[in-house]
């Protein structure tokens, strides 16, 4: 390998794409071209990047398997990079094994690294969990320690654990500092701001209170009975009864809740769970049946009693009740919260993320670029949609599956 190619990839090691690019700018061979596509990936130019490292792919040749096996890498990195999820693991595998079996156990652990962010943006933490744990740590680089520690934290802070994340990200930035690379200082740093944002809201007794991560995580272990409008949940004394399948009852759950300790009428009980400002008899003897099927589901935790104008929420365990909800609820909060993360997604990258139909996504992106709160550049398979936070914006931290009908 020449000087200039050496030079270049220091140069891209250490976050300065410009630097490389000055030294490779105008050379065809495959090596440059790897190197310009990841030097213009890290400037933002993601279409362009691709192109170069897949002409360089094919430049290398068929006995530089190692060579094609990085290029790989370096696209699985673009392609997440640029919120296109939907690549091959299988692809991305095969390189990382031809990687380990050559001996370059640095881009093979990178390549596990971009495996295990797919997963956690995705939202697959179980999967992100044990990749991660099967990596040894110790004998990485500082740049790979710390993108280590922010996929730890990455799930820590999906799970709730804010002060395990907190601790996983300080240990990122020592590691960021001592690699010198200034995008993954920055990486980190937005990851810490996060924690000190806020996630959820808690409304009880007519009141509410902003809450950030930490302070859920310490809601989610005090003795309440909690109806959780982020996974859409009703937990008490340990016990927790999912109804993210049954919107219609978690409806009911919800205004109940935020009703106590007085009962909710029978007319607002119906507006919230039906959708509807006119009640008739058909309504209120629907409502009648769906209580009785609440009733059924939270049994074990609470009680649901009829008063004189609607119900009431009777929890067994005498606990204060509470209602955590999301900073900011609207009909297509979800979608907002995976693009919170201020990156530029693809309408196919964020279907995956939420786990639904693109043509649901698109219909909704259409919405809220209507309304002005996402912006839309490119077109057709380059288009990106993408939204800047604002305080007390929704975010994807407490982000579960979409509700029927979302």
């Amino acid at each position: 390998m020449d000087s200039l190619i050496t030079a270049a990839a220091r140069a891209l090691a250490v976050g300065d794409p410009l630097g490389a690019l000055k030294r490779v700018a105008l050379r065809e061979d495959a090596p440059a071209l790897a190197l310009r596509g990841i030097a213009l990936a890290q400037l933002g130019d993601f279409d362009r990047a691709k192109a170069l490292v897949r002409r360089a792919a094919r430049a290398f040749g068929r006995r530089e398997i190692v060579a094609r096996a990085r290029c790989v890498v370096a696209e699985a990195e673009i392609a997440l990079a640029s919120r296109e999820l939907g690549w091959q693991e299988e692809k991305l595998d095969a390189a990382r094994a031809t990687l380990e079996a050559h001996g370059d156990r640095i881009n093979a652990a990178h390549a596990c690294y971009l495996a295990i962010r797919r997963l956690l943006l995705i939202g697959r933490l179980d999967d992100a969990e044990r990749a991660l744990a099967a990596l040894d740590v110790a004998s990485l680089p500082p740049a790979l320690r710390a993108i280590h520690e922010l996929s730890a934290a990455g799930i820590a802070m999906r799970r709730i654990r804010a002060a395990a994340a907190r601790e996983m990200l300080d240990r990122a930035r020592s590691a960021a500092v001592q690699a010198g690379i200034p995008a993954l200082v920055a990486e980190v740093a937005s990851l810490l701001r996060a924690l000190d944002v806020q996630a959820a809201r808690r409304i009880a007794r007519g009141q509410e209170q902003s809450l950030t991560l930490e302070q859920v995580e310490v809601l989610l272990a005090s003795p309440r009975f909690l109806v959780d409008a982020c996974r859409y949940e009703v937990r008490d004394a340990g016990s927790v009864v999912s109804l993210a399948s049954r919107p219609v009852l978690f409806a009911l759950a919800r205004a109940l809740a935020e009703a106590w300790p007085d009962d909710a009428p029978r007319n607002a009980l119906i507006a919230d769970a039906f959708h509807t400002r006119y009640a008739d008899e058909t309504h209120r003897a629907r409502l009648r049946v769906e209580i009785g099927r609440l009733r059924a589901a939270v049994r074990d935790i609470a009680d649901i009693r009829a008063t004189p104008t609607g119900f009431q929420l009777a929890p067994r365990s005498l606990h204060e009740v509470a209602v955590l909800a999301r900073p900011v609820e609207e009909k297509h909060a979800a979608v907002l919260a995976v693009l919170s993360d201020a990156e530029a997604w693809s309408s196919s990258a964020v279907a995956l993320a939420l786990g639904a139909s693109q043509r649901n996504v698109q219909r909704a992106l259409d919405a809220l670029a209507a309304s002005n709160k996402v912006q839309a550049f490119g077109r057709g398979r380059s288009r990106r949609w993408l939204v800047s936070p604002v305080p007390g914006f929704t975010t994807a931290l407490l982000l579960p599956a979409p509700l029927p009908g979302d």
